[in-house]
């Protein structure tokens, strides 16, 4: 199957993590555009060019997975700063019109962002002002959404009231205005979906809250979900990241006309019910939302699975990954890791195919749960194994992961785990922070900017991850070995990072 794939934005967690999942099988030929058309970060890809790639490749391709932020934007990050006026944006909408009639059986499973509002104050992926006025942004709009479905305190009035008198106009006004049209975009978008031009469409939350500008937006646009009865076309759930994942795995189960089931075991008895970080609503209901949006069947017993997801999550109260040194005690309290492993390792014996969300921290994976694994001999069994940034970009990657690799090579499976384990836990959880406390300081670097010394800064990093992963890996992966380790920055930062990653399978 050929299926062409337009992501989000350029980096490697949306660009080169789907082309390993795909590629883990020979069924799927995935067309990513040359990566002269993309961005960076903040500059906008070349949409002309990619409309053009686009209609170009059509014509002999089975599905096309297409991020709407990336196709009228040029990403993730310009979909947060332009000044696009209404008429652009609907001649966005009738060009895919025309694609639909133009090439009426080809599918277009879509994806289209409600605009985040992160809680804190960064200017590196948001507008300038976010630098200083961030956090007052999103905790303005909190208190008044949450004033139109409660009684504030007499002290968040006040607070209230401060933030209207500390933030200022221009910035409200430049902030709003641009979720206007997004929301905008958004609602032309289902009227796609209910003319037939799209196939299926996911609105994934990123870093979404209870109350606020992202949960405003959200209301909008389910109003007008529910009014044109698009149920099953369009999901809305948290996450971002993984959505091109997500949808690769419902191409593939509907190009092959598969619905997988899937069952999942809990690390935690409250992990179901934990609301986690980043996130608006507990565990359980994104699970729900992944599985189907993969195009998925969660069933209740573990007999009639195809796969059993092993869900890691915290014992009560959830904490960054970084900070395992200092866990929460219901870490250990609210969680019996033994027992857990014990039944990854029972399935796995018992001939299941199981897929590990390691959701335990925010940000990176779980030690624990690695080293529990790694003793038994059976990380290099798994059939996935993701732990990165959020609960949900973890959830909708192993899901995909698990989806395209029932029928997968194997080596190429046990590669992708490998990946996983280096990015995810020993980068994102380990090496990451380190780096920023004992080598960044020293080369006058910091977090957001690794000015003219990302080389310095990659050689560093290849050291530490190939170190660490054979200290620390000892019983898996024994017929195995890393031939090439590289990574880079993408973005000129340490928050993520990309692997290049050859392994030789002995």
């Amino acid at each position: 199957m050929r299926i062409i794939y337009i992501p989000i934005d350029e980096r490697p967690c949306n660009t080169e993590v789907v082309k390993r999942i795909a590629n883990s099988t020979s069924d799927i030929e995935l067309l990513l555009p040359p990566a002269e058309l993309f961005g960076l970060k903040k500059s906008p890809s070349n949409t002309e060019r990619l409309w053009e790639w686009l209609q170009k490749e059509a014509e002999d391709s089975d599905a096309v997975i297409l991020s709407i932020d990336m196709i009228i934007y040029g990403g993730i990050i310009p979909s947060r700063l332009h000044e696009m006026s209404e008429e652009t944006g609907l001649m966005w909408m009738e060009r895919l019109r025309s694609f639909h009639k133009a090439f009426p059986n080809l599918p277009i499973y879509a994806s289209n962002l409600i605009m985040r509002t992160p809680k804190y104050s960064s200017g590196d992926e948001e507008p300038s002002y976010y630098e200083y006025y961030g956090r007052e942004i999103f905790l303005q709009a909190y208190l008044k959404d949450k004033k139109t479905h409660d009684i504030l305190s007499s002290e968040e009035l006040d607070q209230l009231q401060d933030l209207e008198r500390e933030i200022p106009q221009e910035f409200i006004e430049d902030y709003e205005t641009r979720r206007s049209f997004n929301v905008m975009i958004n609602e032309c978008v289902l009227d796609l979906v209910k003319e037939g031009v799209l196939t299926f469409l996911a609105i994934p939350q990123d870093d979404s809250a209870e109350y606020g500008y992202t949960a405003m937006d959200q209301k909008v646009i389910s109003f007008k979900r529910i009014k044109l009865r698009l149920y099953k076309q369009v999901h809305i759930y948290p996450g971002a990241d993984e959505v091109g994942a997500t949808l690769l795995a419902r191409v593939y189960n509907g190009l092959k006309g598969l619905k997988p089931k899937i069952y999942p075991i809990w690390s935690s008895t409250l992990g179901a019910q934990l609301i986690p970080m980043y996130e608006d609503r507990p565990f359980a209901e994104s699970m729900k939302g992944h599985i189907l949006a993969a195009g998925c069947q969660l069933v209740d017993h573990p007999d009639s699975a195809d796969l059993i997801l092993a869900y890691n999550t915290p014992g009560r109260v959830m904490q960054e990954s970084w900070d395992q040194s200092k866990k929460d005690i219901t870490y250990s309290t609210f969680r019996n890791m033994m027992s857990f492993t014990d039944q990854i390792k029972q399935a796995i014996e018992s001939g299941k195919k199981v897929i590990v969300a390691d959701s335990a921290y925010a940000n990176g994976g779980d030690l624990e749960l690695i080293a529990l694994l790694d003793e038994e001999e059976i990380l290099d069994k798994l059939l996935s194994y993701k732990g990165w940034n959020t609960n949900c970009n973890t959830l909708g990657t192993t899901i995909s992961q698990g989806v395209i690799g029932q029928f997968g090579n194997a080596d190429r499976i046990k590669e992708n785990i490998m990946y996983h384990l280096l990015d995810d836990y020993f980068y994102q959880a380990e090496i990451r922070m380190e780096m920023v406390s004992d080598f960044l300081l020293t080369h006058n670097l910091s977090y957001f900017d690794l000015k003219d010394k990302a080389k310095l800064v990659n050689l560093e990093r290849d050291q530490r991850l190939l170190s660490r992963f054979q200290a620390e890996i000892k019983n898996s992966f024994k017929h195995s070995e890393i031939e090439e380790l590289h990574t880079y920055a993408p973005w000129n930062r340490m928050f993520e990072c990309g692997i290049e990653l050859k392994v030789k399978f002995k």
